[in-house]
């Protein structure tokens, strides 16, 4: 049954002057395909991307080598018959083709951006989409090596004209960081995009790339805005995570300092009229080369909550400044000493 989309109080913005435009809370599918967040059920990744859909959000990130292929091929299954009313954000750049090894964990893939290799990728994105277009075309995770690299330009300019992208752009991670390729990026190569890392209590690079994404027109994707869970308002220091979910690999002190950080920002909760973890969104959108925050999504009830972040009242100027200030005195606390994982 087609479904149709109600907006509801979803808020959306335009990605410079493309007219393309995004809301303002995305939807990453990387929970949902991966098998990093401890999700393995297919029929429950569509359940929620319709779910999605239907509350408003209508901008989707994925990426060729998410559960290789399987990311753009449950969008497909589940937003297919609504291709014309979406926003789909892909990526390239792995290997995983030729590359037969098992992948441990969130191992690296060798990485190809040739012109051979993405002309291939980029007609099996659109074969597994089901589509003739993708809305914004993404360097996955490129060193600076592929960021001086001008075919690549000229191979993501060409597919550009050719109408098999309509924009194209960077994600950079895996981890925090990448400074230097991001600036390199947004002032050299003409990118539409920058996906970065951003949060309370991570917000370098971040801040500095998105002042200098601000400068030079570039629209800017924020993934992990809740510190990888930490500013969900959900877990305790009794709080463990099953063997499937990459947190648990994460050693002991994350959680433990990340709790007491926490404790000092409950004041953009308490009779605030929205929830640590809708705060902690809104924190990103402040920002207006922000176009869309993407956080990881779990289940419904988490959806729901987070799809309504955008209709919460925004940070005020005294709370913007009670972050900075708290940030700049990491939260006035001394490291924890590593207890191991």
């Amino acid at each position: 049954m087609r479904r149709y989309n109600v907006r509801a109080r979803m808020k959306y913005r335009t990605l410079g002057d493309t007219g393309i435009e995004v809301s303002s809370v995305g939807f990453g599918l990387w929970t949902i395909s991966t098998g990093w967040w401890g999700i393995e059920d297919d029929q429950s990744g569509v359940e929620l991307l319709r779910k999605a859909y239907d509350s408003g959000v209508t901008f989707f990130d994925t990426a060729d080598t998410y559960g290789q292929g399987k990311g753009e091929m449950i969008l497909a299954d589940a937003l297919g018959d609504v291709r014309d009313r979406i926003v789909i954000a892909t990526k390239f750049g792995y290997d995983f083709y030729n590359y037969h090894g098992e992948r441990d964990g969130h191992k690296e893939l060798p990485q190809d951006f040739s012109p051979k290799h993405i002309t291939f990728a980029v007609e099996q994105s659109l074969r597994r989409l089901g589509t003739d277009y993708i809305d914004i075309y993404q360097i996955h995770n490129p060193r600076m090596w592929a960021v001086r690299s001008g075919e690549l330009f000229e191979t993501l300019d060409k597919l550009k004209a050719e109408g098999k992208i309509r924009c194209y752009g960077a994600a950079l991670g895996p981890a925090n960081g990448w400074e230097a390729e991001g600036r390199a990026l947004v002032r050299e190569r003409g990118i539409t995009t920058l996906q970065i890392i951003y949060n309370i209590l991570e917000q370098d690079p971040g801040r500095s790339l998105i002042a200098a994404a601000e400068q030079h027109g570039v629209s800017v994707f924020v993934r992990v805005p809740h510190s990888s869970g930490l500013l969900e308002g959900k877990y305790t220091s009794d709080s463990t995570f099953p063997a499937s979910d990459h947190r648990s690999h994460r050693p002991r002190e994350w959680l433990v300092e990340g709790l007491q950080k926490l404790d000092k920002l409950a004041f953009l909760s308490e009779d605030t009229g929205r929830t640590i973890g809708q705060a902690a969104i809104q924190f990103v959108l402040d920002s207006p080369a922000v176009a869309a925050v993407l956080p990881n999504v779990y289940d419904a009830e988490q959806l729901a909550e987070f799809v309504d972040a955008s209709d919460t009242p925004p940070l005020s100027e005294d709370e913007i400044s009670r972050i900075a200030d708290l940030y700049e005195r990491n939260f006035d606390l001394a490291p924890v000493a590593a207890t191991g994982s």
